[in-house]
């Protein structure tokens, strides 16, 4: 069995009965069928296989949210091929050490990020780059149309007896080294995660859901989207740029959307907007959201404003259970501390520094066992090993478990900036900013942000006679990283403080900038 089951099971139970029901739509009014989404993701599976795409090659996917996001990913799932879904924020550098590490051989990106590519193309392992246009972006000579993919025959594919425990995905997160890592999600892992939270929210698929985060993120597909199309349900997908709550809630006004995931800074724009009662919101029966513990205050306001609306705060991190433990709507105001409990199937220990359970009451390290767990990270033998040990994922986050299971965090254990919904590691900031001249010494700090939650802070000390200003250090970190990855603030200093062993007290730091 493989994730291809997801197309074919909706197509051949539901067209018979409900030939219109609409699987996927983009805001724009653009939809696909659940039939149209299992012969285009055919038509694509045909094709790839024609290029000479096998069983275990890797597919980049470089894509704004659009149906074709989908029609590629589970065309890669159904002649098991490896989907590597890459963030179209990052910088030409990144596209390069990401594309080499996962060995990518095929590459389909949207034209107007042709720009970053276009640097690096000669550099990486892609023999094939597929564009498909955006909006004013030019398709580039030196790729080929969308058109050589959706050209392929809409026939069953021939089995290529993909075992459940084989990869299907390769999702790539930060790490405290600077270099990012390849979660391994298999099929059976997909499978799982999907069946968990259809098991606790009871997804009958009747469900309007609204993904409004980027595709390629387990917090806008895995999380909610898959398991609401696993059941037969349709998911509305926002599009990528240029976010505007308006926007967003006049979505979900039109295509009377039930369930949605928001990030805490989307609900706080939300309860913020002085327009909010124009909308009619009442389909809207649940609000998912995590990365972040929600405001007293918004959660308080969303009570007053929409009585009707439950909001499930979730926990969890991409190679350990995207959703490891939620709180439940009706525990919000009594344990709204905590983010709730374990999701079905899963385990959730505090650990310490040897491994050894911590009892109820003592704060350790978070460690999860589910059968959404990753099987690894891909090529990095030694860090999966530091990682996954006996079934477990060792977060590197630190919290504790009170009598009755509800899990806290009480901290980062890795060195992790969250801002606008994403990781933001210091050390892959560090690296780069080591680069510039003048830099003798640098810490980077989260620090609180009434929109993004935390902002990227550089504590920086320059050498003497150094000509180094606050714009030019932000603007040079932009040239080499994602633009979300830049500090906002950059504060200039004699010494940093440090331990008689000599590690940077990034806690003084914090205490002494968070407020300037």
């Amino acid at each position: 069995m493989d994730v291809g089951y997801f197309t074919r099971r909706m197509a051949n139970d539901l067209n018979p009965q409900n030939p219109s029901k609409i699987a996927i739509k983009e805001e724009s009014g653009k939809s696909w069928t659940y039939r149209d989404l299992h012969r285009v993701s055919n038509a694509y599976a045909n094709k790839l296989r024609e290029m000479g795409v096998r069983k275990g090659d890797r597919v980049g996917i470089l894509l704004y949210n659009c149906l074709e996001y989908f029609g590629l990913y589970f065309a890669a799932a159904k002649i098991g091929a490896i989907a590597v879904r890459l963030n179209f924020r990052l910088s030409s550098n990144e596209f390069e050490y990401l594309l080499n590490d996962s060995d990518t051989k095929i590459l389909c990106f949207h034209s107007d990020l042709a720009s970053e590519l276009e640097p690096v193309r000669s550099k990486v392992s892609v023999q094939r780059f597929i564009c498909l246009p955006h909006e004013d972006g030019n398709i580039p000579n030196w790729a080929e149309s969308w058109r050589v993919l959706e050209n392929g025959s809409t026939d069953e594919l021939r089995s290529e007896n993909i075992k459940l425990n084989e990869p299907v995905m390769l999702m790539y997160t930060s790490g405290t080294t600077g270099r990012p890592k390849g979660a391994i999600w298999t099929h059976e892992t997909t499978f799982w995660f999907s069946s968990m939270q259809a098991l606790k929210w009871n997804f009958t698929g009747q469900e309007v859901g609204m993904t409004t985060g980027p595709l390629y993120h387990v917090g806008a597909m895995e999380d909610i989207a898959l398991p609401i199309l696993m059941m037969g349900g349709t998911m509305i997908i926002t599009r990528s740029q240029g976010f505007e709550i308006g926007r967003i809630l006049g979505v979900m006004e039109r295509e009377r959307v039930n369930e949605c995931f928001l990030f805490p800074f989307m609900i706080y724009e939300m309860l913020n907007d002085p327009d909010i009662s124009r909308y009619q919101l009442e389909d809207l029966k649940t609000i998912y959201t995590g990365g972040d513990p929600l405001m007293p205050w918004a959660l308080e306001k969303l009570k007053e404003q929409f009585p009707h609306i439950g909001v499930v705060q979730v926990y969890g991190l991409t190679e350990g259970t995207p959703i490891a433990a939620c709180l439940n709507p009706e525990d919000v105001f009594t344990k709204g501390h905590t983010v709730g409990k374990p999701l079905p199937l899963t385990e959730i220990h505090i650990i310490d520094e040897n491994g050894d359970q911590l009892p109820p009451g003592e704060v350790g390290e978070i460690a999860i066992k589910s059968p959404a767990v990753s099987a690894g990270y891909w090529r990095k033998p030694e860090a999966t090993r530091e990682t996954f040990v006996n079934g477990f994922c060792r977060t590197g986050d630190l919290g504790r478990l009170d009598q009755d299971g509800y899990l806290t965090i009480a901290g980062r254990k890795k060195d992790m900036i969250r801002s606008g919904g994403e990781n933001i590691y210091a050390a892959e900031i560090e690296d780069v900013l080591y680069r510039i001249d003048g830099i003798r010494e640098v810490s980077i700090i989260g620090v609180p942000d009434p929109h993004y939650i935390e902002a990227v802070c550089a504590v920086v000390v320059k050498d003497e006679g150094a000509n180094l200003t606050e714009q030019g250090i932000i603007d040079y970190c932009k040239s080499q990283l994602a633009s979300y990855k830049k500090p906002r603030k950059v504060i200039f200093v004699n010494e940093l403080p440090r331990t008689p062993s000599g590690k940077v007290q990034k806690f003084i730091l914090r205490n002494q900038y968070s407020h300037k």
